[in-house]
């Protein structure tokens, strides 16, 4: 079989933006049925979020609300953004319905796994976040309160804050598909990558210095797996680039030969 794209019709273009259309309703409705099951417990949401914090406040404080609506739409918020959070697979299958007709199988090879790929990392990197991140954020920020100053964070102040940690780090967590995809489709070259690593240990230090309590052990908790993380994407990212070079060479040899004039 030739290997072209499966769909090779040339659709119109109001064909395309119907679909378009089609799947962003999928999404929305996905992320609204989500949201709708989650409705019932945006307490608990919110009280098993806020764990981390809670757990280090000093005996007898609370946290707090400054505005007179924030115990109701605060936790509201939370579950809709929790709601999205969960929706991302679907989502990402609704993108991928949209564009794989129009890859080639060899790309669809690839595609597939760097989309599950990412999908795991983004998760993993809010799990990691919360589990390891988190406690000694807020153990070091209960440490460092003045003397004669009362920690009572307020409930709106804390989700933006962890809502803004989370993001950050399940898109820290990418770093292997962005070094896959950077490397496949021939943006950057893994001699290249090799060549900066000693920039990269550095940047992710900074980062990890920007997003963590200034404590070394903190700063290295973030900055570590970012490292790794990358030179995980170096080696996969070889593996993809030396997979597809192969398969380029097994398309030239199948191409017949050119007629002789």
């Amino acid at each position: 079989m030739s290997d072209i794209p499966e769909n090779d019709q040339h659709m119109p273009l109001v064909s395309h933006l119907t679909e378009l259309r089609t799947r962003l309703l999928r999404c929305v409705a996905a992320i609204f049925l989500i949201f709708a099951g989650l409705f019932a417990f945006t307490q608990q949401i919110y009280t098993f979020v806020s764990i981390p914090l809670r757990q280090y406040l000093p005996a007898g404080a609370t946290m707090i609300a400054t505005d007179v609506s924030s115990p109701f739409l605060t936790p509201l918020k939370l579950t809709m953004m929790v709601s999205l959070f969960l929706a991302i697979p679907v989502i990402l299958h609704q993108i991928w319905g949209f564009i794989a007709p129009g890859l080639y199988k060899h790309e669809k090879r690839i595609a597939v796994p760097l989309l599950v790929s990412s999908i795991l990392l983004f998760y993993t990197g809010m799990a990691f976040a919360y589990f390891l991140v988190f406690p000694l954020i807020f153990k070091f920020f209960a440490a460092a309160t003045p003397a004669g100053v009362e920690m009572m964070t307020d409930i709106t102040s804390y989700l933006d804050f962890v809502m803004t940690l989370f993001f950050a780090f399940g898109v820290a967590f990418e770093i292997p598909v962005a070094v896959v995809l950077l490397v496949w489709i021939g943006v950057v070259d893994i001699k290249y990558l090799k060549k900066i690593r000693p920039y990269v240990v550095i940047g992710c230090f900074v980062v990890g210095m920007i997003l963590t309590p200034p404590d070394v052990f903190s700063q290295t908790l973030l900055a570590v797996p970012m490292w790794l993380l990358f030179e995980i994407g170096i080696l996969f990212g070889g593996l993809v680039r030396k997979r597809s070079e192969e398969e380029s060479a097994d398309r030239d040899d199948a191409q017949p030969p050119a007629p002789l004039t």
